[in-house]
């Protein structure tokens, strides 16, 4: 993996894209035959790390479609991120069994709509001086609602409890207005949990006429907007009967994308293969470990360890910023947050490094006890390693984030300390 050949990666793809700009922790690493790049997987697992940017129609509920997408693809499991009213179309992210696991890291994302607002009684806006009064007064009732407000959700149709909560808009733009018709056509990007039908109320309030939400689509969801691939209830149906019965999966692979492409914007950590198995298990990920990483990765960021092959393996909790990672030669770098690789995909490569197999062997000589703790046989030479490793601590474990490993160095020392006594 020399840095020479990294010069051109336009045609990495998913969480590949931009690897040749993430800073070297090691170039030195044993490949490995386990794994599929997120385009090359089987079809099945493909399906079970996909996901589907589904165009919704007005009508069913978000919950029913998802169950109906898990009988026509026959998966074990799916999930929604956002849930949209039954009368709301748009972007309605569909998550295939492994992907479900992402659900919850999506929810939070950022939202945009494009609604009608309907005025009622705007008859007696005749003359062009007043409808130029009223364009004014809206615009300035938008730039009014492009804030953090307070909203309660609308008494009909409501999958939450009605309760006032902070929700903010980021923008409110008047895309077009009809006097005869008294109808806005209005695009707002917002935060998750934003209920439209509340501020279109609002907007009514403002400005002293009558309001409400005549019609609503979702045009971005987080990551995916209507251009990001976007199918419908027909595309799912037709591509599954196409794999099925004339083994053509070309259409399925159109229709499913898979799971990595959620993660694009999130800091990346690179793996070795050796450290992967550990990690589906919940490890932590060691210094070890780690291949390539974000040069703006700061202590308590959420990033992806990413396999060499650009496979999401988990989202983790940074331990270690940036800096740290380059300068340090052990510690943990990220605590594991959220499992998305499914266990023993890759081979069992932990206990089989040169200090595992000496514990091991002292273990078996008696000169270490069973659960690897010190005795009074233990040899002087991994007595000292010991206590190097909590000096090491002492002055930089804290700093990087490792206090788990800190504590047990000193359960360790102790126990050395009680042996001599």
């Amino acid at each position: 993996m020399a840095s020479q050949h990294l010069s051109d990666t336009s045609e990495f793809k998913l969480l590949l894209e931009g690897f040749n700009q993430l800073h070297v922790r090691s170039a030195n690493y044993t490949p490995t035959q386990n794994g599929y790049n997120p385009l090359q997987r089987p079809i099945r697992e493909y399906l079970k790390y996909g996901i589907i940017n589904l165009d919704k129609t007005a009508g069913p509920s978000s919950h029913e479609v998802v169950a109906w997408i898990r009988r026509i693809l026959e998966v074990e499991k799916t999930g929604h991120s956002g849930t949209l009213d039954p009368g709301v179309t748009g972007c309605l992210l569909v998550c295939l069994d492994r992907a479900t696991r992402l659900v919850k890291s999506q929810q939070l994302m950022g939202k945009e709509y494009v609604c009608v607002l309907q005025f009622r009684n705007l008859s007696t806006l005749k003359d062009e001086d007043s409808r130029k009064a009223f364009s004014a007064r809206l615009q300035q009732a938008l730039a009014t609602l492009r804030c953090a407000q307070l909203q309660l959700p609308p008494k009909e149709g409501c999958a939450v409890k009605r309760q006032l909560r902070v929700r903010e808009i980021y923008t409110l733009d008047l895309l077009e207005f009809n006097f005869k018709t008294g109808q806005a056509i209005l695009r707002a990007s917002c935060q998750a949990g934003t209920y439209m039908r509340t501020l279109c109320v609002h907007i009514g309030l403002l400005m002293g006429q009558e309001a409400y939400m005549l019609e609503l689509r979702r045009v971005r969801s987080g990551e995916l907007t209507e251009k990001t691939n976007m199918v419908t209830l027909h595309d799912v149906l037709d591509s599954f009967w196409c794999w099925k019965n004339m083994g053509d999966e070309s259409y399925l692979r159109k229709v499913v994308m898979p799971l990595e492409y959620l993660l694009k914007s999130y800091k990346r950590i690179f793996v070795k293969d050796s450290s992967i198995n550990a990690l589906t298990y919940g490890a932590p990920l060691h210094i070890q470990g780690v291949l390539r990483y974000d040069p703006r990765i700061s202590i308590g960021d959420t990033v992806v360890l990413v396999s060499t092959k650009g496979e999401a393996v988990a989202l983790g909790t940074a331990t270690m910023g940036a800096q740290d990672i380059m300068g340090v030669s052990r510690g943990v770098v990220s605590k594991v947050k959220r499992v998305i690789m499914d266990r023993d995909l890759y081979d069992r490569q932990w206990g089989l490094g040169p200090t595992a197999l000496l514990k091991k062997q002292l273990i078996k000589n008696g000169q270490l006890d069973k659960y690897g703790g010190i005795n009074k046989d233990t040899p002087k030479e991994w007595v000292e390693r010991l206590q190097s490793t909590e000096e090491f601590l002492k002055t930089a474990g804290n700093t990087c984030g490792n206090s788990t490993e800190s504590v047990s160095t000193k359960e360790a020392a102790e126990r050395q300390r009680a042996v001599k006594v």
